[in-house]
């Protein structure tokens, strides 16, 4: 007979998300996804998985021609997620490590 599995330990205290997303509620946010997607939109919720709500969405789809999509309320899946920044205050710069052809 196996012995029983020891019980989990609830006292250890809740695991507390990596980003404290708190200031950017209600905020305009560009989230870009593992696949090449790209969304902004305002923060209106997010949970400790980095689960988002996004309200006011626009999708930027590149192929075969750069156009933008607008949708309403969202949910964006954290493990999706490969990068979050506020729009305002941050600008796209050339990647100094890839070889200019």
């Amino acid at each position: 007979m196996l012995p029983p599995l020891p019980m989990r330990n609830s006292s250890k205290g809740k695991r507390e998300a990596i980003l404290d997303l708190s200031k950017y509620v209600n905020e305009r946010i560009r989230v870009k996804f593992t696949g090449g997607r790209e969304v902004t939109g305002i923060l209106k919720g997010y949970d400790q998985l980095l689960n988002l709500v996004l309200d006011e969405v626009e999708e930027e789809i590149n192929e075969p021609e750069p156009q933008t999509r607008k949708l309403d309320l969202v949910v964006l899946r954290g493990p999706t997620i490969t990068l979050l920044s506020p729009v305002d205050g941050s600008e796209e710069i050339a990647n100094p490590f890839v070889a200019q052809e």
